[in-house]
Protein backbone atom coordinates (compact mmCIF):
# COMPACT_ATOMS: atom_id res chain seq x y z
CA UNK A 1 0.00 0.00 0.00
CA UNK A 2 1.22 3.19 -0.85
CA UNK A 3 1.49 6.07 1.97
CA UNK A 4 0.22 9.37 1.81
CA UNK A 5 3.66 10.95 1.76
CA UNK A 6 4.31 8.91 -1.56
CA UNK A 7 1.55 9.85 -2.82
CA UNK A 8 2.66 13.56 -2.47
CA UNK A 9 5.92 12.86 -3.62
CA UNK A 10 7.57 13.65 -0.07
CA UNK A 11 8.64 10.20 0.54
CA UNK A 12 10.45 8.03 -2.67
CA UNK A 13 11.04 4.64 -1.15
CA UNK A 14 8.20 3.18 -4.05
CA UNK A 15 10.49 4.48 -6.58
CA UNK A 16 13.23 2.77 -8.20
CA UNK A 17 16.21 4.09 -10.89
CA UNK A 18 15.50 3.35 -14.54
CA UNK A 19 18.83 4.48 -15.57
CA UNK A 20 21.56 7.40 -14.52
CA UNK A 21 18.22 10.39 -14.96
CA UNK A 22 14.83 8.77 -14.41
CA UNK A 23 13.04 6.46 -11.68
CA UNK A 24 9.77 4.93 -11.79
CA UNK A 25 7.28 2.85 -9.35
CA UNK A 26 8.92 -0.40 -9.39
CA UNK A 27 6.15 -2.35 -11.56
CA UNK A 28 5.90 0.46 -13.87
CA UNK A 29 9.75 0.38 -14.45
CA UNK A 30 9.58 -3.46 -15.65
CA UNK A 31 6.40 -2.46 -17.75
CA UNK A 32 8.11 0.25 -19.69
CA UNK A 33 11.76 -1.46 -19.88
CA UNK A 34 9.57 -4.34 -21.93
CA UNK A 35 7.86 -1.60 -24.16
CA UNK A 36 11.03 -0.20 -24.39
CA UNK A 37 12.55 -3.42 -25.73
CA UNK A 38 9.89 -3.53 -28.30
CA UNK A 39 10.00 -0.85 -29.56
CA UNK A 40 13.85 -1.13 -30.26
CA UNK A 41 12.66 -3.74 -32.61
CA UNK A 42 10.68 -1.45 -34.57
CA UNK A 43 13.82 0.88 -34.53
CA UNK A 44 12.70 3.15 -32.22
CA UNK A 45 14.33 4.90 -29.42
CA UNK A 46 11.85 4.99 -26.55
CA UNK A 47 13.22 7.39 -23.79
CA UNK A 48 12.12 8.69 -20.91
CA UNK A 49 12.36 12.99 -20.24
CA UNK A 50 10.71 13.50 -17.39
CA UNK A 51 9.80 10.68 -14.75
CA UNK A 52 9.12 10.58 -10.71
CA UNK A 53 9.16 14.57 -9.37
CA UNK A 54 9.51 15.13 -5.48
CA UNK A 55 7.09 17.99 -3.93
CA UNK A 56 10.20 20.20 -3.16
CA UNK A 57 10.66 20.13 -7.22
CA UNK A 58 7.19 20.68 -7.91
CA UNK A 59 7.07 23.21 -4.95
CA UNK A 60 9.88 25.18 -6.75
CA UNK A 61 8.14 25.27 -10.01
CA UNK A 62 5.16 26.37 -8.83
CA UNK A 63 6.81 29.19 -7.19
CA UNK A 64 8.86 30.84 -9.93
CA UNK A 65 6.16 30.20 -12.26
CA UNK A 66 3.34 32.43 -9.30
CA UNK A 67 6.55 35.12 -9.20
CA UNK A 68 6.88 35.29 -13.04
CA UNK A 69 10.31 33.90 -12.83
CA UNK A 70 9.49 31.13 -15.42
CA UNK A 71 6.64 32.29 -18.27
CA UNK A 72 2.91 31.01 -18.26
CA UNK A 73 0.84 31.03 -21.02
CA UNK A 74 -2.74 30.49 -22.38
CA UNK A 75 -3.82 26.93 -23.43
CA UNK A 76 -2.80 28.50 -26.66
CA UNK A 77 0.50 29.06 -26.28
CA UNK A 78 0.67 32.76 -25.95
CA UNK A 79 2.83 34.46 -23.03
CA UNK A 80 0.64 36.12 -19.88
CA UNK A 81 2.28 38.75 -17.69
CA UNK A 82 1.62 37.12 -13.76
CA UNK A 83 1.73 40.55 -12.58
CA UNK A 84 -1.00 41.33 -14.33
CA UNK A 85 -3.19 38.40 -13.49
CA UNK A 86 -5.68 37.63 -10.32
CA UNK A 87 -4.68 34.50 -8.23
CA UNK A 88 -7.44 32.57 -9.73
CA UNK A 89 -6.26 33.48 -13.28
CA UNK A 90 -2.86 32.56 -11.95
CA UNK A 91 -3.68 29.87 -10.32
CA UNK A 92 -5.34 28.35 -13.70
CA UNK A 93 -2.40 29.78 -15.72
CA UNK A 94 0.09 27.60 -14.08
CA UNK A 95 -2.36 24.04 -13.95
CA UNK A 96 -2.78 24.30 -17.76
CA UNK A 97 0.95 23.35 -18.14
CA UNK A 98 2.32 22.38 -14.22
CA UNK A 99 0.78 20.36 -11.41
CA UNK A 100 0.10 21.65 -7.85
CA UNK A 101 2.67 20.37 -5.52
CA UNK A 102 1.40 17.19 -4.01
CA UNK A 103 -1.01 16.97 -6.68
CA UNK A 104 1.41 15.81 -9.81
CA UNK A 105 0.78 12.05 -11.26
CA UNK A 106 4.89 12.35 -11.41
CA UNK A 107 5.09 11.87 -8.05
CA UNK A 108 3.46 8.70 -7.82
CA UNK A 109 5.88 6.92 -10.37
CA UNK A 110 3.45 5.71 -11.92
CA UNK A 111 3.27 8.64 -14.99
CA UNK A 112 6.03 9.70 -17.67
CA UNK A 113 6.71 11.76 -20.39
CA UNK A 114 8.57 9.84 -23.65
CA UNK A 115 10.76 10.68 -26.73
CA UNK A 116 12.45 9.20 -29.52
CA UNK A 117 15.85 10.45 -28.43
CA UNK A 118 17.74 9.06 -30.92
CA UNK A 119 15.57 10.71 -33.67
CA UNK A 120 15.83 13.80 -32.32
CA UNK A 121 20.04 13.99 -32.11
CA UNK A 122 19.81 12.71 -35.81
CA UNK A 123 18.05 15.80 -37.03
CA UNK A 124 19.58 18.22 -34.83
CA UNK A 125 16.26 19.08 -33.67
CA UNK A 126 16.17 21.54 -30.80
CA UNK A 127 13.88 19.94 -28.39
CA UNK A 128 11.17 21.89 -26.59
CA UNK A 129 8.13 19.29 -25.53
CA UNK A 130 5.26 20.35 -27.89
CA UNK A 131 3.04 18.28 -29.78
CA UNK A 132 3.90 19.70 -32.95
CA UNK A 133 7.16 17.33 -32.53
CA UNK A 134 4.66 14.38 -31.65
CA UNK A 135 2.31 15.13 -34.65
CA UNK A 136 3.03 14.88 -38.58
CA UNK A 137 6.60 14.60 -39.36
CA UNK A 138 7.73 15.34 -36.03
CA UNK A 139 10.85 13.51 -34.86
CA UNK A 140 8.77 11.89 -32.53
CA UNK A 141 5.68 11.30 -34.57
CA UNK A 142 6.47 7.77 -35.58
CA UNK A 143 7.19 7.27 -32.09
CA UNK A 144 4.07 8.48 -30.59
CA UNK A 145 2.21 6.88 -33.23
CA UNK A 146 3.60 3.40 -31.93
CA UNK A 147 3.29 3.83 -28.51
CA UNK A 148 -0.82 5.25 -29.09
CA UNK A 149 -1.10 2.33 -30.78
CA UNK A 150 0.67 -0.09 -28.61
CA UNK A 151 0.99 1.38 -24.60
CA UNK A 152 -2.34 -0.36 -23.74
CA UNK A 153 -0.76 -3.67 -23.99
CA UNK A 154 1.88 -2.90 -21.62
CA UNK A 155 -0.72 -1.35 -18.93
CA UNK A 156 -0.40 2.39 -19.96
CA UNK A 157 -2.65 5.25 -21.41
CA UNK A 158 -2.22 8.89 -22.16
CA UNK A 159 -4.88 10.53 -19.46
CA UNK A 160 -3.57 13.93 -20.78
CA UNK A 161 -4.42 13.11 -24.99
CA UNK A 162 -6.77 15.30 -25.22
CA UNK A 163 -7.55 18.23 -24.03
CA UNK A 164 -10.90 18.44 -21.98
CA UNK A 165 -10.36 22.25 -19.51
CA UNK A 166 -8.23 20.58 -17.57
CA UNK A 167 -4.09 20.04 -18.75
CA UNK A 168 -2.78 21.24 -21.76
CA UNK A 169 -2.84 17.99 -24.34
CA UNK A 170 0.49 16.27 -23.56
CA UNK A 171 0.80 13.60 -26.17
CA UNK A 172 3.88 12.64 -24.56
CA UNK A 173 2.07 11.84 -21.24
CA UNK A 174 2.27 8.03 -20.20
CA UNK A 175 0.40 6.66 -17.03
CA UNK A 176 0.47 2.73 -15.62
CA UNK A 177 -3.33 2.59 -15.99
CA UNK A 178 -3.98 -0.12 -13.06
CA UNK A 179 -1.59 1.29 -10.13
CA UNK A 180 -2.38 5.15 -11.15
CA UNK A 181 -5.93 4.13 -10.34
CA UNK A 182 -5.31 2.61 -7.30
CA UNK A 183 -2.62 5.47 -6.40
CA UNK A 184 -5.97 7.90 -7.37
CA UNK A 185 -8.55 5.57 -4.91
CA UNK A 186 -6.23 6.94 -1.94
CA UNK A 187 -5.42 10.49 -2.69
CA UNK A 188 -6.91 12.56 0.46
CA UNK A 189 -7.57 16.11 -0.71
CA UNK A 190 -7.62 17.19 3.59
CA UNK A 191 -4.10 15.53 3.41
CA UNK A 192 -2.85 17.64 0.70
CA UNK A 193 -4.27 20.22 1.98
CA UNK A 194 -2.61 19.89 5.54
CA UNK A 195 0.75 19.42 3.84
CA UNK A 196 0.03 23.09 1.71
CA UNK A 197 -0.87 24.85 4.41
CA UNK A 198 2.59 23.79 6.13
CA UNK A 199 4.67 24.57 2.89
CA UNK A 200 5.70 27.35 1.43
CA UNK A 201 3.92 27.61 -1.52
CA UNK A 202 2.98 31.04 -3.06
CA UNK A 203 -1.15 31.52 -3.24
CA UNK A 204 -1.52 28.47 -0.85
CA UNK A 205 -4.64 30.28 0.36
CA UNK A 206 -6.32 30.85 -3.07
CA UNK A 207 -5.32 27.14 -4.26
CA UNK A 208 -7.07 25.80 -0.43
CA UNK A 209 -10.02 27.32 -0.96
CA UNK A 210 -11.07 25.18 -4.23
CA UNK A 211 -8.72 22.44 -3.37
CA UNK A 212 -10.65 19.50 -4.32
CA UNK A 213 -11.87 21.41 -7.62
CA UNK A 214 -8.56 21.73 -8.73
CA UNK A 215 -7.76 18.21 -7.96
CA UNK A 216 -10.74 16.70 -10.26
CA UNK A 217 -10.09 19.18 -13.14
CA UNK A 218 -6.28 18.81 -13.34
CA UNK A 219 -4.73 15.57 -11.59
CA UNK A 220 -7.82 13.88 -12.66
CA UNK A 221 -8.05 15.95 -15.50
CA UNK A 222 -11.62 15.68 -15.75
CA UNK A 223 -11.89 18.83 -17.02
CA UNK A 224 -14.73 21.99 -16.94
CA UNK A 225 -17.86 20.46 -15.83
CA UNK A 226 -20.52 20.40 -18.40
Amino acid sequence: MISSLQIMGIDSSHIVAVNEHHSLHGEVKDAFCQMQADAAIEGLDLQICSSFRSFDKQLSIWNRKWRGELALYTIDGEILDANTLADEEKIHAILTWSALPGASRHHWGTDFDFYDKRNVEKLGHVFELIPQEYENEGPCAELARWVHTHCDSYGFYLPYHHYTGGVAREPWHLSHRAIAQQIQSHFSADTLAEQLAKSEMLGKQSVLSCLPELIRRYTYNEGVKA
